[in-house]
């Protein structure tokens, strides 16, 4: 008989609820429980070890996570003198074993990512078990935090607190952060350095919004001149680069999943491709045209015409090109955001409508025809959610076969999830009056005399955001305490939640480059991270925003010791006083 590996571990030890040191984990793990003997603080021996098996990304891991416990010691920044509150245990641990039951499991969506993690205090190894490597390494992620420091100059200076039964999983599979690396350029360390923080946060997956109408950096081998002519002088992403991303991406347990946005946000394809092309380059927006007659949604008009035959033959050699450079088994496809103007400036397509075609069709003919160069390869597509729900341009439910799409939700908030989920859709959620980290920033648009707002919102201003919420078509500002309270669920029946795999947050770079990355994620997407891990209420069902700050101020300082600048949240006083910058509320 199989004895399941949380039953196991389980019988190990007997634990109880009570805990008297605080334990400083983000995000926070599903359960932590103190052994019903006396609790300790145990230092961690000079020659302190780890043994694992043999697995290339797990050995990575274990070289990055002893070099981060002795080079990056910590202590809570409230405890100046770094006194623990429990007693200090005279046997050191001296070792941590990492077991591993099934070390060929892929780093692919539904892997397993549990892990068991015991700290008992009588000398004896700790012990890390998981199903998976990937599952081990975000053990090994919690182990480090757990390490604090005590006394510098002791023969002991590092401390963990034991003993101790940790066991955990996240509540969804996908814990994402999407990029847009087309508006702005972020340099392969920016990249790098991202993933990192994302491995940190228990965040699996960077979703890489690789091009857009401003550019197409992606190097291909079979459309050179996509990158040649639509990218940023000296900006581009080699196939080194993307490897080494990759692989990076997979020794941090993190999955790297790639988007080529079409038809719509693809001006950047017309210097290499007029032929192909729609309304490449005119205003986005004439001189006393209706909002409604614009050629795109922000400036940089152009869309794939789905009526030139040629259309397809570039397509195909792109999603070729980037399925071969990419392993994960998700593909995101874009098809986002097409705009009537745009297609309807193009003589062929006005020939299509007088003959009773509809914009529709064109944006079907499309689908029907790429879904298929994507699914070809052994891939899941993720489509934006307009494919679907938008007011005008859109494919018939029925034409989007449900086992090989996703639909990645950004609009109107909880309803449009339920829209997906209730049509029998996957849904990926990053609505972005929750999960938007660029909103509250003002438009990029220049001339805006919309701005001249000296009191307040003109409520009869279709515009009405360019007052109060400064300029920001998604303002304001998403706090941490916005993105922590966001519930992606929220509104579902148990079966459509099902359909929930989880979530994203969005940095889109119209405003953003290397310059900001770090303090306009983090700790931000770290609010996600935990909500999307292990919830954001307490046993009480209580949202726990207070027992939270205190754990992510903590973090965000151990963060920047790591090397990300995240944006600090509070005054250091709020540290140094516990609780007392809480409301009573």
């Amino acid at each position: 008989m199989r004895i399941p590996l949380r039953s196991l571990i389980f019988s190990l030890f007997a634990f109880t609820a009570a805990a008297s040191e605080n334990i400083y984990v983000w995000p926070k793990p599903i359960s932590v429980k103190w052994g019903n003997e006396t609790q300790f603080m145990i230092p961690l021996s000079s020659t302190f070890q780890i043994s694992f098996p043999n697995h290339t990304s797990l050995a990575n891991a274990v070289s990055r996570y002893k070099q981060i416990i002795s080079e990056k010691p910590w202590y809570p920044i409230h405890s100046p003198d770094a006194a623990p509150s429990t007693p200090v245990s005279s046997t050191p641990l001296k070792q941590l074993n990492v077991l591993v039951r099934d070390l060929n499991a892929d780093l692919q969506h539904g892997v397993d990512e549990s892990y068991n993690l015991t700290v008992p205090s009588d000398g004896t190894p700790a012990t890390l078990s998981a199903q998976t490597a990937w599952g081990a390494i975000w053990g090994l992620e919690t182990f480090s935090q757990l390490i604090r420091l005590y006394n510098a100059t002791s023969s002991y200076p590092l401390l963990i607190p034991g003993p101790l039964m940790i066991v955990d999983y996240p509540l969804f599979p996908h814990r994402g952060i999407t990029l847009d690396t087309s508006r702005n350029f972020y340099t392969v360390g920016e990249i790098l350095r991202t993933i990192s923080a994302m491995s940190y946060n228990k965040i699996n997956v960077f979703h890489w919004h690789i091009t857009d109408s401003h550019s197409f950096p992606l190097e291909l081998p079979s459309e050179p001149t996509l990158a040649q002519k639509g990218s940023y002088p000296g900006m581009t992403y080699t196939n080194q680069d993307v490897r080494a991303i990759i692989e990076y991406g997979r020794d941090h347990g993190v999955r790297v999943i790639p988007e080529i946005d079409a038809p719509g946000h693809t001006l950047s394809w017309a210097k290499a491709y007029p032929e192909i092309m729609t309304c490449a380059n005119t205003f986005w927006w004439k001189p006393g045209s209706l909002w409604e007659e614009r050629t795109a949604a922000e400036p940089g008009s152009g869309h794939l015409n789905p009526l030139h035959p040629n259309t397809y033959i570039v397509v195909k050699n792109v999603v070729n090109d980037v399925a071969s450079m990419f392993p994960d088994h998700f593909y995101h496809g874009g098809n986002d955001e097409i705009i009537p103007g745009c297609w309807e400036e193009n003589l062929d397509i006005q020939s299509f409508q007088a003959q009773g075609g509809d914009l529709s069709e064109l944006l079907e003919k499309f689908v029907n025809t790429t879904h298929p160069y994507i699914t070809a390869h052994n891939k899941t597509v993720i489509y934006w959610e307009d494919v679907l729900l938008d007011a005008t341009i859109k494919v018939r439910p029925d034409l989007l076969p449900k086992e090989t799409t996703i639909l990645q939700t950004w609009n109107n908030g909880p309803n449009n999830t339920k829209r997906i989920t209730a049509a029998g859709f996957r849904a990926i959620v990053s609505s972005a009056d929750f999960y938007y980290l660029d909103c509250g920033h003002g438009d990029f648009a220049g001339n805006d005399s919309r701005y001249d707002k000296q009191i307040g919102d003109d409520p009869g201003n279709p515009f009405n955001y360019a007052g109060g919420n400064g300029g920001s078509w998604c303002g304001p500002f998403k706090t941490w305490q916005r993105v922590y309270d966001y519930d992606i669920t929220y509104g579902l029946s148990e079966e459509e939640a099902k359909l929930v795999l989880g979530g994203e947050v969005v940095l889109w770079s119209e405003q953003a480059d290397g310059t900001v990355l770090d303090t306009w994620l983090w700790p931000r997407a770290s609010a996600m991270a935990e909500t999307l891990w292990s919830g954001n209420r307490d046993s009480s069902g209580k949202k726990r925003y207070a027992e939270a700050i205190e754990r992510l101020n903590q973090w965000r300082f151990r963060m920047v010791s790591r090397g990300i600048n995240a944006e600090p949240l509070q005054p250091l006083w709020c540290l140094i006083n516990p609780g007392m910058c809480n409301l009573n509320q």
